[in-house]
């Protein structure tokens, strides 16, 4: 299946996200993934790099057990607790996926997620082809 990036030259450049993508097949809609491990424990307890590391894992883990690979994920929604963060998570984020390639995204601070030790949250959708 085709996906199409599109960036048009009349929008702002971005090396951090797509503007929009098209692509053709069965919707998956991600859980906001978390820095824990897979016995619910916490990775990277104040270490924003690492808890971001365990949630491209465990976002990783989900889109494959759906059938589908990270270059499937079409859209991130990132909360974080601090803007201080912003640059590391930038910058794992075009680790994590491929030039040219990135999803639409929304990036969000926020008072506080569901314990006050994440510093970071992740949902997704992805488009699996059928």
């Amino acid at each position: 299946m085709t996906t199409e990036y599109i960036n048009p030259d009349t929008a702002m450049k971005s090396a951090g996200f797509s503007h929009a993508i098209k692509k053709k097949g069965t919707p998956v809609y991600i859980a906001g993934e978390l820095a824990l491990d897979i016995d619910g424990k916490l990775v990277g307890e104040g270490d924003i790099r690492a808890q971001m590391a365990q949630v491209y894992k465990n976002l990783e883990a989900v889109v494959e057990a759906a059938g589908g690979t990270k270059e499937d994920i079409v859209r991130i929604t990132t909360y974080t607790t601090d803007l201080e963060y912003r640059d590391t998570i930038m910058e794992m984020r075009r680790e994590f996926f491929s030039a040219g390639k990135m999803p639409t995204s929304t990036f969000l601070v926020v008072a506080g997620l569901a314990r006050p030790e994440f510093l970071v949250e992740m949902d997704a959708v992805a488009i699996i082809d059928d």
